[in-house]
């Protein structure tokens, strides 16, 4: 049968995850991967999820096992809502932070429609505003403030003199995927004077807030304008991704046709694992795990930094961020990542291509590496081998 004849027009608009094709063709165990946003299988505690689990089938029997409400269970809600100090009609939970990104430009957006969002941009992200035929315009970052605002507010005007309409700005202003950057406060000020001028949304995607290794922490955007901003959490890289489960903060109107849109979708999240998140979180044994996460990944982080500075060769420049999981190197400017990435996975190592996380293809010369996942005997490894290769290569 030819099926491609009866696939929607919508499938011609979905692109392969790179990273997830890495996945399928590679042990992630048998190579030096830089390539995934894994968090470390050591940050499990194993004892202590075994421990819950037989906690909360204690307290709640077979209630765990049910089906749940769609907003979440009321138990996680009110631990988030005392954590977070968000009203609980402000709380819904997700099947990860994924579908979170998912159903807010599911309910938001239109086929044509405007997303604005950095460049470059979390590829999962893309993959889904173009799944709803959107068009995702990126803007290149700037670091002195005017021209940040100017950046931005050109953007706007071009969408708008084509009589397009902004639906919302997607951004994780905190250790951003793929680059490891930061927003600094102002920059989050100007992006919701542009939202409430120009009468868009802000989608704030903050997977990695809680994870900082160094500097000060800088106010969430919606702390700024909270009837403005969707904020997205998740559970996936301070609890386990294993849970699938995350949560969007926002308005109520909002928030209602994100609670329809969701029963069509999957009914509830995973209500035992709710059950397990609120018990973890609530009882204090989320704070007691994040600190050794912490200052595991701050050793990782560290690690890193120092042997790209002994061993990348000249011309090679990457980010220093102050916590999350990815770091972003920059090759000269003829230098092609994706090109040289079958040379690389050759020899055993694995990175992504930082073309993959741009609205226009540019940027083939950059690529992002985690330092997450790995030990560090690895890193050091994958480190020195890359940097040989890259050295050949630019020669």
């Amino acid at each position: 049968m030819d099926y491609s004849k009866l696939f929607s027009e919508d499938t011609a608009s979905f692109f392969r995850s790179p990273v997830r094709d890495i996945f399928k063709k590679v042990d992630l165990n048998s190579i030096l991967s830089f390539a995934g946003g894994y968090p470390s299988a050591e940050t499990f505690p194993l004892d202590q999820f075994r421990d819950t689990m037989c906690e909360v089938i204690g307290k709640y029997g077979g209630k765990a096992f049910q089906y749940g409400a769609t907003q979440g269970v009321t138990e996680l809600r009110e631990v988030l809502s005392a954590r977070y100090g968000v009203p609980m009609d402000r709380i819904q939970i997700t099947s990860s932070s994924q579908q979170g990104i998912d159903v807010c430009t599911r309910i938001l957006a239109d086929p044509g429609d405007v997303i604005l969002t950095s460049n470059p941009s979390y590829l999962g992200a893309l993959q889904s505003f173009r799944s709803y035929r959107a068009e995702v315009v990126g803007v290149e970052h700037e670091d002195d403030p005017e021209l940040f605002r100017q950046s931005y507010e050109k953007a706007i005007r071009s969408v708008i003199s084509r009589g397009k309409t902004v639906k919302f700005l997607y951004m994780i202003p905190d250790f951003q995927n793929p680059s490891g950057e930061t927003l600094s406060l102002q920059e989050r000020e100007i992006l919701v004077e542009l939202a409430g001028r120009y009468g868009f949304l802000i989608v704030e995607d903050s997977p990695y807030r809680e994870l900082r290794y160094s500097g000060t922490p800088v106010p969430t955007i919606m702390s700024l304008a909270p009837d403005l901003v969707l904020h997205l959490g998740s559970f996936s890289k301070i609890f386990a991704p294993g849970f699938r489960l995350g949560w969007i903060f926002g308005h109520p109107d909002v928030l209602d046709k994100i609670y329809v849109c969701k029963q069509s979708l999957d009914l509830c999240p995973p209500v035992f694992d709710q059950y397990v998140a609120a018990e973890f979180m609530g009882s204090g044994r989320l704070d007691k795990n994040l600190v050794k996460s912490i200052a595991l990944y701050r050793g990782k982080r560290d690690l890193m930094l120092s042997l790209l500075e002994e061993y990348m060769p000249e011309g090679v420049t990457w980010t220093s961020p102050e916590g999350g999981l990815f770091l972003f190197l920059t090759m000269p400017e003829k230098f092609d990542s994706v090109a040289f990435y079958d040379t690389a996975l050759d020899r055993g190592v694995a990175y992504v291509a930082g073309s993959f996380f741009r609205t226009d293809g540019g940027g083939r010369n950059t690529m992002r590496l985690n330092f997450s996942f790995m030990a560090p005997e690895r890193i050091r490894e994958g480190i020195i081998l890359l940097s040989s290769l890259l050295k050949n290569a630019l020669a």
